[in-house]
């Protein structure tokens, strides 16, 4: 039952209840200073569509997400948008973003999966491209809901991006509890 929780029409109706309330304005915020406003962006995992709707204000979006019930909802709410089945580590399209943005997803990835995602996220990105990912901080893993979520520092961050990107910032933030959350911000090499 691994990895299948966002799969089933329930779970996503669960989630979509239960993440009412929390969006990543804040980590938006910080992305918006280093795109202009035409930038085009892919969202990883954009479940509920929360964030890709803020993303979609100031950018022209490209949401994504492994879930097929996910991305049903996201097509029925937002009918003009654009949203593509990816997975994560994979990143398999031909499409190339100016920036992408994650908000508490690539935490589900095995180091290896994450490292994978990482270069393939390079490849993907213009020149200059942006990287703006937010982690669960913390130095384990476990199954929780039956989904993997591995938790990360920042030195281990900086190790897996810094073969492809140029670290902008990261840094610790409070999302329940001080310090609970990492953003990493960095640009292509």
């Amino acid at each position: 039952m691994e990895g299948e929780y966002y799969k089933t029409k329930e779970s996503v109706q669960e989630y979509i209840t239960l993440a009412a309330d929390a969006s990543g304005k804040e980590l938006i915020e910080k992305l918006k200073k280093q795109l202009n406003p035409n930038a085009i962006v892919l969202e990883v995992g954009s479940g509920p569509g929360t964030d890709w709707n803020i993303l979609n204000d100031s950018f022209s979006v490209i949401g994504s997400d492994n879930s097929p019930e996910f991305l049903k909802h996201l097509k029925t709410e937002n009918p003009f948008g654009e949203f593509l089945e990816l997975d994560a580590s994979s990143l398999k399209t031909a499409k190339m973003f100016d920036a992408i943005y994650s908000n508490k997803v690539l935490h589900h990835l095995s180091d290896q999966e994450l490292k994978d995602s990482i270069k393939r996220q390079s490849e993907i990105l213009n020149t200059n491209g942006i990287i703006c990912h937010s982690f669960w901080r913390g130095v384990s893993s476990e199954v929780f809901n039956g989904l993997y979520v591995n938790y990360h520092e920042k030195e281990t961050l900086k190790d897996f991006f810094a073969g492809y990107f140029e670290i902008i910032s990261i840094e610790n933030y409070n999302e329940f509890d001080e310090g609970d959350s990492i953003i990493l911000i960095g640009r292509k090499k």
